[in-house]
């Protein structure tokens, strides 16, 4: 006999929050998820000034708004042919980076790991020691984390004048020059924040890390001796089998990460049926049947799309629209940008056990080890005295996508100038992919599908496991519907 439940508001989470499931005695049959609040920046975007879109979007969430800064101001840089300067690609790569890897630090922490110190693992004979370093509001984990991710988000200072919310991202590159002191001032952050990475949450070097090349050499490497805090992880989700739970729809969506000159530190593609393609965004459409949205008979692609609330929609059951590549639900993230990248470790945890719990973590961790060492590269290679920025004139008619990852995975921003203002603006974010509800042929989104199957225990163990399972994708909540 099946039965429904109603999950929600969740804590940790960046916004609101529902997840309706359906479930009989032994595991969870189906999932619905609902984005259950409309913010409306897209529409509140049209009308106005193109230039104002970088001072909007960023306000879309306090949490990744130099994602949205950085989409934004390579929309407006695509629709008036526009380049950032060397020293402006340097240092928008390292801005976006710093918040991307502050973002992935604050997810295991403050986010994931705590819930691993809830009272329903309290007879597990870990649970003492973890719940002395993880438990919300009293592990001892937290000062030491808030510290260095506080001194780590200086640099964001010196380069965009402030965090969140900052103007200093524009099409043509940063309007921060950065003098010879403040480059020696970056390359001291940086180097403190790597000090910290490798005592505290790996106990090696970056490097040997990042050198991890598979399920074999990431096993002995944690047999080797205490390997803090990631070691800690992976003995706690080999103990409670996170390695088969949430599998999604092993789709992997990524539009490349750090680009200079044409080229990217994680590459830009798709993973599908056992192999890296190349990207087509033409092939991007979102579906609005089960949203409450009107305004589109079929499924759209964003420079066609709308945002026009209706809860009329009788079919609709969240905000959150249904993104499509080619007609299939993706996963976007740290695990797609490295399974599409080609990471060797990711890729054979994703041969033998597909996208969940574990090997979302273990991306996120991963890219703190590999972007680390290629932002000191960046810091090393600015060239104060030279620009950092060239100047914009934005068309009177025209249009332009802006594509970026920001922590969580893909996000996207399509823009339409008419008579010298924005006629439309549609942004997708990663939640936005991830946490989609069904699409008109009645196929779940990624976090519906991960969650199907989970097994149920007893109650307090069931809600750890789905807390696992959704906070695994890290969603923000306030990005996907804008």
């Amino acid at each position: 006999m099946s039965r429904r439940r109603i999950l929600g508001p969740f804590n940790r989470v960046e916004g609101d929050l529902e997840v309706r499931i359906e479930a009989d005695d032994e595991r969870i049959l189906a999932a619905r998820v609902n984005s259950p609040l409309f913010r409306g920046f897209e529409q509140i975007l049209v009308g106005k000034p193109p230039s104002d879109a970088l001072v909007y979007t960023p306000r879309i969430c306090g949490i990744c708004s130099v994602s949205q800064s950085v989409a934004a101001a390579r929309a407006l840089g695509a629709a008036a042919g526009v380049q950032p300067t060397p020293n402006g690609g340097l240092a928008a790569n390292l801005i976006l980076a710093a918040e991307n890897l502050a973002d992935h630090l604050t997810h295991f922490y403050l986010f994931f790991m705590p819930d691993l110190a809830r009272d329903g693992y309290s007879r597990q004979a870990w649970f003492a020691k973890v719940a002395a370093r993880f438990k919300a509001q009293t592990g001892n984990a937290a000062p030491e984390v808030l510290r260095a991710r506080a001194e780590f988000l200086h640099l964001t200072a010196l380069l965009a004048g402030k965090w969140p919310h900052s103007l200093a991202l524009q099409p043509g590159g940063t309007t921060c020059p950065l003098e010879p002191a403040g480059k020696m001032e970056l390359l001291t952050l940086l180097g403190s924040f790597r000090r910290f990475l490798e005592s505290t949450l790996f106990a090696d070097d970056l490097e040997a890390v990042a050198a991890l090349d598979s399920v074999e050499a990431l096993n002995r490497w944690r047999a080797e001796q205490e390997r803090g805090d990631f070691g800690r992880f992976l003995a706690l989700a080999e103990a409670l089998d996170f390695d088969r739970l949430g599998r999604g729809p092993d789709h992997f969506l990524s539009y490349g990460a750090y680009e200079l000159d044409g080229e990217f530190l994680f590459r830009p593609g798709v993973w599908l049926s056992g192999a890296v393609a190349a990207l087509d965004t033409d092939a991007i459409r979102e579906d609005l049947s089960h949203s409450w949205l009107a305004g589109q008979s079929r499924p759209e692609h964003p420079f066609d799309g709308s945002t026009i609330p209706s809860t009329d929609e009788s079919e609709g059951y969240s905000w959150c629209k249904a993104p499509r590549l080619d007609g299939r639900p993706m996963e976007v993230g740290a695990l797609a940008r490295q399974q599409v990248d080609g990471h060797p470790l990711i890729r054979d945890l994703v041969a033998h056990s597909g996208g969940n719990v574990r090997n979302r973590v273990i991306a996120r961790l991963l890219e703190l080890a590999r972007v680390v060492p290629r932002m000191q590269a960046w810091a090393r290679a600015l060239r104060p005295g030279e620009p950092f920025c060239r100047t914009a004139r934005l068309p009177s008619e025209g249009q332009g996508a802006g594509l970026t990852e920001a922590a969580r995975g893909s996000l996207g921003h399509w823009l339409r100038i008419r008579d010298g203002r924005i006629a439309n603006y549609q942004i997708i974010a990663p939640t936005t992919w991830n946490f989609s509800p069904r699409d008109a042929e009645g196929v779940p989104g990624p976090l519906e599908q991960a969650l199907a199957g989970t097994p149920l225990a007893e109650p307090a163990l069931t809600e750890a496991r789905i807390q696992h399972v959704i906070r695994s994708f890290d969603p923000c909540m306030v990005c996907t519907v804008h």
